[in-house]
């Protein structure tokens, strides 16, 4: 990011007292991150083992969004980031693909994780930005959206059917992909310039 216009200092969100004075005055966009399940219940389904969650995570996370999006936040999600957003529009989840979704695709690949392992077909803005029709990704996930929320519309799909990214029509910047840019960005222009529209977002106040 050798622009200055796509650069931005992060830290990380944990608990505060004051969330409607720290999301809309300090920060201009906000990353949801990997991680935990989302709890079952927030999308209306029933617990399985196989699902490990955080709910305390995720009523900090709903708090964040429902500050962010009204105040029309560029936001930016990855893998849960994008179950979480989902969810939260009213989506609902895959909640482990090998059990209810079978496919020739293993989404959640062993180490090194900068590496692509399958591809997903692009479209709309996400098509535009990296000016290509296929995007070779890496794939960290065993659940995924299924139906998706309100406004919400797919930007990559996996051959399988999987959707692997999204963006929510009518805001500035609410984008959210399945896979894991941070790993690749280093050596990837693609994921680079993922994180740098983020950021440009962000700074168009």
């Amino acid at each position: 990011m050798e622009n200055p216009d796509e650069r931005g200092l992060s830290f990380c969100v944990g608990c505060w007292n004051n969330c409607d004075v720290f999301t809309l005055k300090t920060c201009d966009g906000f990353l949801f991150t990997g991680g935990q399940d989302v709890t079952p219940e927030l999308y209306g389904a029933k617990d399985d083992p196989l699902v490990v969650s955080s709910p305390e995570r995720d009523k900090l996370e709903r708090l964040l969004l429902s500050k962010a999006l009204p105040s029309d936040k560029a936001i930016l999600g990855i893998c849960r980031g994008l179950q979480f957003i989902n969810v939260f529009l009213g989506g609902t989840l895959w909640q482990d693909l090998p059990s209810e979704h079978p496919s020739e695709i293993v989404h959640r690949q062993g180490k090194p994780y900068g590496v692509p392992t399958h591809t997903v077909m692009l479209n709309g803005d996400l098509q535009t930005l990296l000016g290509k029709d296929i995007l070779e990704v890496n794939t960290l996930h065993h659940q995924a959206a299924k139906d998706l929320g309100n406004d919400l519309i797919a930007m990559a799909v996996a051959p399988d059917g999987i959707i692997e990214a999204v963006q929510m029509m009518g805001k500035r910047f609410v984008w959210a992909v399945q896979w894991h840019p941070e790993y690749m960005f280093r050596t990837d222009s693609d994921s680079l310039a993922l994180f740098s529209s983020f950021v440009k977002h962000c700074n168009c106040k």
